[in-house]
């Protein structure tokens, strides 16, 4: 092969290249995208969330104000939804925590090397107007921590990415339908 040929070639592959990237760039864009606009309805604009409660048998007291207050902010984020606290909602959102419960999850050596806090949430979506229910989803999101760990550091290690995940499985199962 000449050096000609070689430049050819070198360009084919680089154009190639070039297509690959933008397909996958494309296609992980509308696979992963943000499709939240899509799944509310356009004439849906206030929405009411309620208070979280806790019906678990064990209760963290600071988790359901700040899950609530973080689910709020949230939804006021990444939508154009507007929050009301008044009765002019469509949608009316109650949720509750309805398990806070700890298990082994890893052991070695005859020894518990790690465990895990479950947290289990219930969602109950009402049309304010009708006052029929549009959704009600459970939602569980796990949390490994080390086994070494008491229960109370675990908690206060865990309770920032507790405050980051479970709003965000509670507003994807709402408003995105996974």
């Amino acid at each position: 092969m000449t050096l000609k040929s070689y430049k050819g070639l070198f360009v084919f592959l680089s154009v190639i290249a070039v297509f690959f990237l933008a397909f996958t760039q494309s296609s992980c864009k509308v696979r992963y995208g943000f499709q939240d606009a899509k799944s509310i309805p356009d004439s849906l604009q206030y929405v009411k969330i309620n208070p979280m409660t806790n019906s678990a048998s064990y209760v963290n007291p600071r988790l359901a104000p700040e899950l609530t207050d973080r689910l709020i902010q949230k939804v006021m984020r990444q939508t154009k939804l507007q929050l009301t606290r008044g009765d002019d909602a469509q949608w009316v959102i109650d949720s509750k925590i309805t398990s806070y419960s700890f298990s082994t999850s890893g052991v070695s050596n005859q020894q518990v090397n790690s465990n895990r806090l479950n947290v289990g949430v219930n969602i109950i979506i009402r049309d304010n107007k009708t006052q029929k229910v549009i959704g009600k989803y459970d939602v569980s999101t796990p949390f490994d921590y080390a086994g070494t760990l008491s229960l109370q550091q675990a908690e206060q290690g865990l309770l920032d990415q507790m405050l980051r995940d479970i709003p965000d499985a509670l507003f994807n199962r709402i408003f995105s339908n996974w």
